[in-house]
């Protein structure tokens, strides 16, 4: 089980040795702490230790989907999972059944990236970028399943040329050795203290959601995982998408652009959990706060998940 790594899904220490914090509070020491998440990723259950970026706000992103014939769907599958862009990759139930991030440093690498799926495939790709969020946070706690609810982010400029280098070194998590700041900032010609600078800066503004654990759900049993999606007024988008991101359920909630004529659909949320009837009674819920035609799209294969690259 995940220990450790559930209660430091977030607040992980921005302090030269953060696994020696962590081993004091847990009355342990710091080569046992090292050594559980080490092994945590070792077996799959953590992806890594490291922030976690609000979306569009370091590189770019864009949900996709493509409508692929079943006999088709493995070979185009690996296609997808083996372009470096992208991150997560998932079969749902739908004519759509082939869902994946793509992401990169500029909106026109995530784009490049798209335009090569679909030629290599023969097949289009829907193009669902990001308009509005309303809660994005996987980082739920896996006794309780809640995450906490923050206020509307709030616009940001660019990144600084350091910000930029060092959201690249540790997209794909923080090494697990006594001083990981330290080795990263080695490595970006930058000191300690200013890595550690720039990541409290990243945090405290929202750019950076949270520092700590990415656990993959799936393998401690989260398998029934929808994404319900409706059809909402745009004028009326942004009042169901908060009022549904107060819902404990929800673990994601969205607006996206619509890819008329194929996609009607623009808002989006997550509901996470290990049985299928549990997760269809918080689907009803759900459907009730939001009033509007819809669909729901379980989950079946994961076909890859990994950290977004951006650079």
């Amino acid at each position: 089980m995940p220990g450790l790594a559930n209660a430091w899904q977030r607040g992980f220490p921005l302090r030269p040795r953060p696994f020696r914090e962590i081993a004091e509070r847990a009355g342990l020491s710091e080569s046992a702490v090292m050594a559980h998440f080490s092994e945590l990723k070792d077996q799959g259950i953590v992806d890594r230790v490291g922030p976690v970026f609000r979306p569009n706000t370091v590189g770019a992103s864009s949900l996709a989907a493509m409508a692929v014939p079943p006999q088709r769907l493995e070979p185009i599958a690996a296609l997808v999972s083996g372009q470096a862009g992208v991150n997560h990759n998932y079969e749902r139930e739908h004519r759509y059944n082939l869902w994946f991030v793509a992401t990169g440093a500029s909106a026109a690498e995530v784009q490049w990236t798209l335009s090569c799926i679909e030629y290599a495939s023969g097949i289009a790709v829907l193009r669902l970028p990001l308009l509005e969020e309303f809660h994005i946070d996987l980082g739920f706690d896996l006794d309780t399943g809640m995450a906490p609810r923050t206020d509307a982010p709030q616009p940001l400029g660019p990144l600084s040329e350091q910000e930029r280098k060092l959201a690249a070194a540790i997209a794909g998590g923080l090494p697990l050795v006594e001083k990981p700041y330290e080795a990263v900032a080695r490595a970006l010609g930058l000191s300690e203290a200013q890595v550690l600078a720039l990541l409290s800066k990243m945090l405290a503004e929202g750019r950076i959601r949270r520092i700590g654990a990415v656990i993959r759900h799936r393998r401690l049993g989260y398998e029934a995982n929808a994404m319900a999606v409706w059809d909402v007024p745009d004028d009326e988008a942004a009042g169901v998408g908060r009022a549904l991101a107060r819902e404990p359920a929800v673990t994601l909630c969205y607006r996206r652009a619509r890819a008329l004529p194929h996609w009607r659909y623009n808002l989006y949320c997550m509901v996470h959990g290990k049985e299928r009837g549990e997760v269809v009674q918080r689907l009803a819920r759900l459907n009730a706060v939001a009033p509007f035609p819809g669909a729901v799209l379980f989950s079946t294969r994961c076909f890859s998940q990994r950290a977004a690259q951006y650079g």
